[in-house]
């Protein structure tokens, strides 16, 4: 397997199944999970044969990306590490999938948000009352986990997006 292969095929999924796993956990996304997703996608432009002007378009869609979701942060709408983790999804996906991205994640998203209300109204069962994750997650006070959408819709989106056609010419 090549370099671009394990990185594509391993590491990008493994790091989204990471993030949405730790957003539901600890409802935090750490800066290391997304500098790993952005590492990661420095890594793979190289080694993947990635021209110049796909690599400007990846690296837009990533930035457009962290301009938005930081301006939902400012507002309170989203949290910092899901606007960081959607820019560093954003810059491996490019310009050219970023509205799928942003559409599935926006569906998942609120499915999710749904599904976590709607089981808000129901006392906790005693089984997983002694859960701290599970505790928290049905607190009212606490936010949705957002990062699982994203993640999820990251690799919903990821084989069609640019890069995994290269890989069947390697």
């Amino acid at each position: 397997m090549s370099a671009a292969n394990l990185l594509l095929c391993v590491l990008f999924p493994f790091l989204m199944a990471y993030a949405a796993a730790s957003d539901l956990l600890t409802m935090r996304i750490s800066n290391r999970v997304t500098g790993f997703v952005v590492a990661g996608f420095v890594l793979y432009a190289p080694v993947s044969g990635m021209a110049l002007e796909e690599l400007a378009w990846h690296v837009a869609a990533g930035a457009l990306t962290l301009v938005v979701t930081f301006a939902m942060f400012a507002r309170g709408w989203v949290g910092g590490g899901d606007a960081k983790l959607a820019a560093g999804t954003a810059l491996w996906l490019g310009i050219g999938h970023l509205a799928d991205y942003l559409v599935v994640a926006s569906i998942l998203g609120g499915a999710l948000t749904l599904a976590i209300l709607y089981a808000r109204t129901f006392p906790m069962p005693a089984v997983t009352a002694r859960l701290p994750f599970a505790v928290h997650l049905h607190d009212t006070k606490t936010g949705i986990p957002y990062g699982i959408a994203l993640a999820a819709a990251a690799l919903i989106v990821m084989p069609g997006a640019a890069g995994w056609e290269r890989l069947a010419l390697m």
